[in-house]
């Protein structure tokens, strides 16, 4: 019969929640800058045709990162962020910067997919409240701005909050470039107490009931927004 012990976790309790409010910092920057670097990606894949190339570029962009593992973002910019600002702030190389490199590469990447779900929101707006703004004497960008974006991004809440609690599961492979997030805070308690196995279940636990209220969240919001 299995036995465990969760005699560790109260103890433990201070390191986890630092390790929990790692993971909230990455995935509330990666959220936010991915939302905003997304709404920008997604206008220019809408680019009229003089502004083809603009088009162009944030295909490529989006179809490079979604065609690549996180993982491997992760290493590659943990290898090369901390060259880049020790090039151009003059940064030691023993400062630890895992934080902005996990936050960057989260943010890049989230941002491919949050352009898509913002695009087809876009889309979704009837071309006839634009042609209807232009008409009153807007400018393009007053009405992207003014009319268009806010009914947009009324419509994509569900499918953003959504991609949110993905990011946030995702954040567990920070993992991979030794930053103690809460997973990592968790194994780590596990390993200096010889309970790995009830670490483990614990801190699936707790990202399952994260991840299942935010759902309910979202179940919540697609029923207002019907």
């Amino acid at each position: 019969m299995l036995e465990f012990d969760w005699s560790t976790i109260i103890p433990s309790m201070p390191y986890l929640l630092e390790g929990m409010w790692v993971t909230l910092k990455i995935a509330s920057f990666a959220i936010v800058f991915g939302i905003l670097w997304g709404t920008a990606l997604a206008i220019f894949r809408l680019a009229p045709p003089p502004f083809g190339w603009i088009r162009v570029i944030a295909a490529a962009y989006v179809n490079t990162f979604r065609s690549v593992p996180l993982v491997m973002v992760l290493l590659w910019f943990y290898l090369i962020v901390p060259q880049i600002l020790q090039k151009f702030l003059g940064l030691s190389p023993q400062t630890d910067i895992r934080f902005i490199s996990a936050v960057i590469a989260f943010s890049l990447f989230e941002a491919a997919y949050y352009s898509e779900i913002i695009r087809a929101g876009l889309q979704s707006v009837s071309k006839g409240q634009n042609s209807a703004a232009l008409a009153l004497g807007m400018t393009p960008w007053q009405s992207m701005k003014l009319i268009i974006l806010p009914q947009a991004f009324k419509a994509m809440t569900p499918l953003l909050l959504t991609q949110g609690i993905i990011l946030f599961q995702d954040t567990a492979l920070v993992y991979v470039i030794g930053l103690a997030d809460f997973f990592r805070s968790a194994t780590n308690v596990g390993k200096n107490y010889g309970t790995e196995t009830e670490m483990v279940l614990f801190a699936g636990f707790v990202y399952f009931v994260i991840c299942l209220s935010a759902s309910l969240l979202v179940t919540y919001l697609k029923k207002r927004t019907v």
